[in-house]
């Protein structure tokens, strides 16, 4: 659990200021649970630089409440939490100087999002609240007060436990949370959890990730893991302190995330699924009459393929659709052993490449057709998936044929720049697993949105 504060002050000597504003979410990672925002009588002068950056004077203060008035709220809110800010050593040092004034010891632990996001989104040109969040493309409003900023540093947060590819920050946050380390009833976990399209990660006592897995009903699939009775199910089940979550929206986005987390995380129950997910590919090659042939066979790390499947029954049901959609000869697709023409010829949906008939640049520009749409050779696109709420949506970066990684975006922000699209996603692994994923994804959701660029980063 989080609080994300922000604090404006007087300005003025090294821990002679006050508060004037203070805003603090508390916040379980996926959402908003708590709020407390209060304008604070600091008891003495305004700097005149602080009031015109904030807009706040001694006026708007005379009767708000004085620091001692809300320091049992403060420490209610933030009990039990971690405390971020954005620049956290200044919020925090100026909290402690208020309730030591009051001879009060407070004591949070805390987490910066300025070091979170130099580590996490490196190379930014300023790592200012204001200018961190416009490359971003997070929303601000009421720049400077206490409200806008700590609420933008919440979505700033939600952005960098997402790029945590690692999963550190959540990990040490289970770390320092003891009621965590008590064993819980496997009840209690699966009432906490959500029935949404996501990655869980199942956690020991001591915060390590044993077993990650992606679903499209967190509640149920990790019932499913409490209540199997196989060996596995079993050991996870003694070992098993807490499961976290990512809400992803998009099954693709929760596939991609569920296997680079696998694969950067490597848990111990997560063994098999470390193995490639596909064994089965397309490949083409041109014959000596010219004619471009597609032929199915296990996967060869040297080659090249079009597209991938997981087993060989779903690679000959895509072809023989890919067959009657391009109209392609079956005899030149491996459909169709023969050495004359193929059964298509016969009931005259073939055009007669399996016996020289057609033209071979004809025949080729379809299977190319078929070539272009399931290969990412090339290409610099955007798939456009549902987001984690109704007015977001997640966007899988493709640049050049390779896998760049994924991010979410608000609807009021145009996904239509590559350079400041770049900015939001989160990096991850180009490998054949990832494409497979994609591939095969789209194969069974044809009507996904795609924004294509061209070489130079231009709708």
């Amino acid at each position: 659990m989080y609080t994300i504060v922000d604090i404006e002050t007087t300005g003025g000597k090294y821990n002679e200021e006050g508060i004037t504003e203070i805003a603090i979410y508390r916040y379980d990672g996926h959402k908003v649970i708590d709020q407390f925002i209060s304008l604070v009588n600091p008891e003495r002068e305004i700097q005149p630089f602080v009031v015109n950056l904030t807009g706040i004077n001694s006026n708007m203060l005379r009767n708000a409440p004085k620091f001692y008035e809300v320091a049992k709220r403060i420490v209610e809110i933030t009990e039990d939490t971690i405390l971020v800010a954005h620049n956290a050593k200044f919020d925090y040092r100026i909290l402690r100087t208020e309730f030591k004034r009051l001879g009060f010891e407070f004591k949070r632990k805390t987490l910066c999002t300025v070091e979170l996001s130099k580590d996490l989104i490196p190379d930014q040109e300023s790592y200012s609240l204001g200018k961190l969040t416009r490359a971003l493309g997070i929303p601000i409003a009421d720049r400077h007060r206490a409200s806008g900023d700590a609420f933008a540093t919440v979505k700033l947060f939600q952005m960098l436990l997402d790029k945590d590819l690692k999963k550190n920050i959540i990990q040490e946050a289970i770390r320092q949370e003891p009621k965590y380390q008590l064993e819980p009833k496997h009840l209690d976990i699966i009432e906490s959890l959500p029935s949404i399209t996501g990655v869980y990660y199942m956690h020991k006592a001591d915060g390590e990730i044993i077993y990650i897995g992606k679903s499209k009903n967190i509640k149920k699939r990790v019932n499913q893991h409490f209540t199997s009775t196989t060996h596995k199910s079993k050991k996870i089940q003694l070992q098993v302190a807490t499961v976290t979550y990512e809400s992803c929206g998009s099954e693709l986005v929760a596939l991609l995330k569920e296997s680079e987390a696998i694969k950067q995380n490597k848990p111990i129950f997560n063994r098999a699924l470390r193995r490639t997910i596909f064994t089965h590919a397309l490949y083409h090659f041109i014959d000596e009459d010219g004619y471009i042939n597609l032929k199915i066979d296990k996967v060869d790390g040297r080659k090249s393929p079009i597209t991938t499947f997981s087993n060989r029954q779903s690679a000959k049901s895509f072809m023989f659709t890919s067959v009657d959609n391009y109209k392609l000869c079956q005899k030149l697709t491996g459909l169709y052993p023969t050495k004359s023409n193929c059964f298509n010829y016969t009931i005259k949906t073939c055009e007669g490449a399996c016996i020289k008939e057609e033209n071979p640049e004809d025949y080729n520009s379809r299977v190319q057709q078929l070539i272009d749409k399931n290969s990412f050779k090339n290409q610099t696109m955007v798939i456009i998936d549902k987001g984690r709420d109704i007015d977001e949506r997640s966007a899988i970066l493709i640049q050049n044929g390779i896998f760049k990684g994924i991010g979410f975006y608000n609807l009021n922000y145009q996904i239509n720049n590559l350079e400041v699209l770049e900015s939001i996603i989160t990096p991850m692994e180009n490998n054949r697993d990832t494409q497979h994923i994609i591939k095969s994804y789209l194969r069974r959701n044809k009507k996904l949105k795609m924004i294509h660029f061209d070489k130079i980063g231009n709708l």
